[in-house]
């Protein structure tokens, strides 16, 4: 029997090497984006002066979205 299996979202907890905070976000998104994600959030953020500890969570699917290829279209 074949079942389907659906991953709603994608979460990565890494360091980065930054100077501020925000930049590790910048650099944490624009990391998930190259990975072929195109919604992204920062979930949660830590900078100690030279680094960051960073959460990242990428949404195939959001809560309360539609699977297209349920109703027979394109998969997301």
């Amino acid at each position: 029997m074949l079942e389907k299996h659906v991953i709603d979202a994608v979460d990565v907890e890494t360091t980065l090497l930054s100077e501020s905070e925000q930049q590790a976000r910048d650099l944490g998104i624009q990391m998930m984006k190259s990975f072929g994600f195109k919604d992204v959030d920062v979930v949660f953020v830590e900078h100690n002066g030279f680094a960051a500890r960073i959460r990242l969570r990428a949404y195939v699917y959001r809560p309360g979205d539609r699977y297209s290829w349920v109703d027979g279209g394109d998969q997301k």
